[in-house]
């Protein structure tokens, strides 16, 4: 059973923010050009990275997910028709370490910075194609840490991997907070416990099948300071 917004304890003020990666953070429009690059058509994309998504949250159900980069290069090829050599395979995934920051990103990290509450990247991709994107946008020093849930072997949402993140992070869930543009993410997190914010920019509004966030805006920095604004 679903709990419900007054069921919960009142939310206050996090203490640590984790920001999912793609799409909250960096964005994922340039991939449609090395698609382009290697014979697909741009429109793929959006298939590629749900078949991604849906296939490593099934082999977590299952127990056991493989790397990030083993899903999404067999979801390629799938999506493909399996007519993409290993090498174009390869070219349209080194794009991911070089994807661009989302407008909204650099004034959100700003405003935590500000504020003295310290921030971690947390995907279930590559940590390090994560903290290289940061990089090239000027962002990776605004992060404590960048956190992947390869490292347990799963993908983003059991409770575990909240739970896991938080321990990584040194805070209570309730005292932390996701902040992400999937309402399945945000919804994975209240569940576990966390504080969530759900920047609606992506799915345009807020889904009724889920635990309602505790903080909604359309940008990512207007969640952050929904969040702040929170009593201490």
């Amino acid at each position: 059973m679903l709990r419900r917004m007054d069921e919960r304890a009142p939310a206050r003020r996090p203490e640590v923010v984790l920001f999912d990666v793609f799409e909250t953070l960096i964005r994922l429009e340039p991939l449609r050009e090395r698609l382009a690059e290697v014979g697909r058509p741009g429109h793929e994309l959006e298939l590629f990275f749900a078949r991604t998504l849906r296939d490593g949250m099934a082999y977590t159900l299952a127990g056991n997910a493989p790397p990030f980069r083993d899903v999404a290069a067999a979801q390629l090829a799938i999506t493909s028709g399996y007519t993409l050599a290993p090498e174009q395979i390869e070219h349209v995934l080194a794009g991911f370490a070089e994807l661009p920051a989302q407008p909204d990103a650099a004034p959100a990290v700003t405003l935590l910075s500000r504020a003295g509450v310290p921030c971690f990247a947390f995907t279930h991709g590559s940590a390090t194609n994560a903290a290289k994107a940061l990089e090239r946008a000027g962002l990776r020093a605004s992060f404590a840490g960048v956190l992947s849930a390869e490292e347990i072997h799963s993908f983003k949402p059991p409770p575990a991997v909240y739970h896991w993140a938080c321990a990584q992070a040194g805070s209570r869930p309730d005292r932390t907070a996701l902040v992400a543009v999937h309402s399945w993410d945000t919804n994975g997190a209240a569940r576990a416990g966390l504080l969530t914010g759900l920047a609606t920019r992506l799915e345009g509004g807020v889904p009724p099948t889920g635990e309602r966030p505790h903080v909604t805006g359309e940008r990512v920095d207007e969640v952050v300071a929904g969040l702040l604004a929170l009593p201490g």
